[in-house]
């Protein structure tokens, strides 16, 4: 039986997992593992080729792809022994970073066949039209919400964290602020935000900050809801989160938690790993160790 399955996006990072597979290829044979490669049809094609491999008894399922990809492989993994493996390869590679694996998918490779598995947290997002779905780096609603979708499709072409810089701009300028309700943990937040994140990893949109103190094994969520602000306060502080520097002003409420719920007062897009998973209101819990992957 095959050891190991690797999914690969075709179109991740502008073609770059194409250009490495065959690097992979010959480093595993080199290392005697045995590994099929196959590229991914959809999001949801790869999310069911990885269900189907644990099924079927293989160990380890690998996205090569960007971080929308171990999503949807991850997401196929939950509740199975099978082991997630990641070689990223797309824009933004945020969820690598927060399982400590390089920017560089061939390196990524060789620490794969080099390390143990582990168990990482998974968080739980349950919409009131009662949907579950699950992700594994950071989601939320609001400005990232917005930016996310606008930089997957009006500025899909637009290179690194532009594509969100521009998401974020252009969704400030039409919807500044939201009313939001937070019961965070059983305590109540009530207050006008731009955004409310909940992070199980420290960065995302290719390298923004959002919660450097997120670990992915802790069982903890990091909650971070960003007050309402002018045009020139925003601007000072994407000049500051897109310089991957942390964001310290007085508008930035942090908090740690388990379960989060987010009521906004207006119905707005819930995004999770840069995915759009549904729409507000919606609740967070985190799933502690729900995951094997095989990271640093």
């Amino acid at each position: 039986m095959t050891e190991t399955l690797v999914i690969a996006n075709p179109a991740a990072g502008r073609g770059r997992a194409l250009r490495v597979e065959s690097k992979i290829v010959a480093l595993f044979a080199s290392h005697g593992h045995s590994a099929e490669f196959v590229h991914s049809l959809s999001s949801i094609d790869a999310r069911e080729t990885a269900r189907r491999a644990a099924t079927n008894g293989v160990k380890n399922v690998v996205a090569l792809g960007g971080d929308g990809m171990f999503h949807y492989v991850a997401e196929g993994l939950l509740g199975t022994d099978s082991v997630a493996g990641f070689f990223p390869a797309g824009n933004g590679n945020d969820i690598a970073k927060g399982l400590g694996l390089p920017d560089d998918p061939v390196r990524a490779a060789k620490i794969f066949l080099q390390v143990a598995p582990r168990r990482v947290d998974v968080v739980r997002a349950h919409f009131s039209n009662g949907r579950t779905v699950h992700f594994v780096g950071t989601g939320g609603m609001g400005l990232d919400a917005e930016a996310a979708f606008q930089a997957n499709t009006s500025f899909r072409n637009w290179p690194g964290a532009l594509r969100y810089l521009a998401g974020a701009l252009r969704t400030f300028s039409r919807e500044p602020a939201f009313q939001l309700r937070a019961e965070i943990d059983g305590a109540t937040w009530e207050g006008r935000c731009v955004l409310a994140s909940v992070a199980n990893g420290p960065s995302y949109g290719s390298g923004i900050r959002i919660a450097p103190d997120a670990k992915m094994n802790d069982g903890i969520l990091n909650v971070v809801l960003i007050e309402e602000v002018g045009w020139l306060r925003l601007l000072h502080g994407l000049f500051i989160l897109l310089s991957h520097r942390e964001l310290h002003f007085d508008e930035v409420k942090r908090f740690r938690a388990k379960n989060v719920q987010l009521s906004p007062s207006r119905s707005m897009k819930v995004h999770g790993d840069g995915e759009d998973l549904g729409e507000s209101p919606v609740e967070f819990e985190v799933l502690p160790g729900a995951l094997w992957v095989k990271a640093p």
